[in-house]
């Protein structure tokens, strides 16, 4: 098991707080909280697989990640722990909650949710890393990470936040991506059991404060503060208030119980946090049925493991607008492609996602299948084929499919590259 790079500050001898970072910065985006804390805690920050200078080895999931922060911790010797993460820092943080109850003593999540966006959304953008480098992720940073005033009042922390992403190995920036896609607690939130404290800012696009309220009125025991006229990176676009929150929280260990709506009295340093209003009754989430609505159809685990694969290979807006159209005449077709095509086949160990993208994509331009091309070559840029192998493997069609299949086939593949690859903005 790989161990995480981490910091440790504070007394030895003091009681610890964990602290995870953001997707594509370091524990430095934690440095002016650091200061106050360490009066309190020994703190302990860690940096993400090929962030800073962590060795860049790529986890494949939330709970890899989390599995690698308490072997980390294991080797220093700590049990039990606060812990404190901003975005996919939150998320650890949230599976160590799930998962090690035993030792998560106090939980803050800032700027998290329990799913992050879209799996299609970080799928497309580990395909735009692929191709064109970290730079336009980085280029576009601060406008996801800080308020537009904020960025024109500190060019020097925007020029900071560009050079952190730069930096980033791609290779684990794209396996985060995969882990955030792949993410999701929803329907998990009430088996957290530590007392939760979420902080969100007012302007945060990424997490907005509909993620924070679904987290508040998931977690038996949490609560919830709105930074006014903050964006993602909370900790860094206001440090004080954010510090304040924190140490309120893991002092107190949330003692005083929280009433109704999850809401307890919380003062911070200006701008002072506002306390939201109790979140709206909702429903306790239903299980999420996977698959077409038809009662009489048996699916077993073939089925299963067959949307499943479907949904990561072509994309849920895809599969989501299949079973959008799937009426009777058409429902025992969609279920056999899903149990035979994505549960048996693509599921078999013999090889990889990238050489069954080849093979299909080989196949499709023999045959002559158009749409299911344009389909698969989405599919094959998802499963981690660059456009420049994209190329080759239809340049070799050419010999044995033929020059006429592969030069429609080059029509197609070359829209959808263009479509898949281009940075937004």
């Amino acid at each position: 098991m790989h161990t995480l790079q981490y910091r440790s500050d504070g007394p030895e001898d003091a009681p610890v707080l964990v602290m995870g970072a953001s997707l594509g910065t370091t524990w430095h985006m934690w440095d002016r909280q650091i200061p106050e804390l360490t009066r309190h805690w020994r703190v302990i920050r860690f940096d993400l697989p090929g962030h800073g200078g962590s060795p860049a080895h790529p986890a494949s999931s939330i709970a890899e990640l989390a599995d690698r922060v308490v072997a980390t911790l294991d080797a220093l010797g700590v049990d039990r722990f606060g812990y404190a993460g901003c975005s996919i820092g939150g998320a650890i943080g949230t599976q160590l909650a799930l998962t090690r109850p035993q030792r998560v003593t106090s939980l803050a999540l800032v700027s998290s949710s329990p799913r992050y966006g879209t799996a299609d959304s970080w799928r497309q953008r580990g395909v735009v890393i692929r191709t064109n480098g970290l730079d336009p992720i980085a280029r576009t940073a601060p406008e996801r990470w800080f308020t537009p005033g904020f960025a024109g009042a500190q060019p020097a922390i925007v020029e900071w936040a560009v050079q952190m992403v730069r930096t980033t190995d791609p290779g684990c920036y794209i396996a985060a991506c995969e882990a955030l896609a792949a993410y999701d607690v929803r329907s998990s939130l009430n088996r957290v059991g530590a007392p939760t404290l979420v902080i969100v800012g007012s302007e945060d696009q990424v997490t907005p404060t509909t993620d924070a309220r679904t987290l508040v009125a998931g977690i038996p025991d949490a609560g919830l503060a709105l930074v006014p006229g903050t964006s993602h990176l909370a900790p860094v676009e206001q440090p004080a208030a954010v510090t304040e929150l924190l140490i309120r929280h893991f002092t107190t260990s949330w003692h005083d119980k929280p009433g109704p709506g999850g809401q307890a009295a919380i003062s911070a340093a200006a701008p002072k946090p506002v306390l939201a209003p109790p979140p709206p009754p909702q429903a306790a989430p239903a299980a999420i049925e996977s698959g077409l609505a038809q009662p009489e159809l048996v699916r077993g685990s073939a089925y299963e493991r067959g949307i499943k694969v479907r949904r990561e290979v072509l994309g849920d807006a895809h599969v989501d607008e299949v079973e959008a159209n799937t009426d009777d005449f058409s429902s025992e077709f969609q279920d056999f492609i899903t149990r035979y095509s994505w549960g048996e086949t693509w599921t078999r160990p013999g090889l990889d996602r990238r050489t069954r993208s080849i093979v299909t994509l080989s196949a499709l331009v023999a045959g002559g299948h158009r749409d299911d091309l344009a389909l698969h070559t989405r599919a094959a840029l998802r499963n981690g084929l660059t456009p420049s192998e994209i190329k080759e493997i239809l340049l070799h069609t050419a010999v044995y499919c033929g020059v006429p299949a592969a030069n429609a086939a080059f029509t197609v593949a070359q829209r959808v590259i263009r479509e898949e690859t281009t940075p937004e903005g």
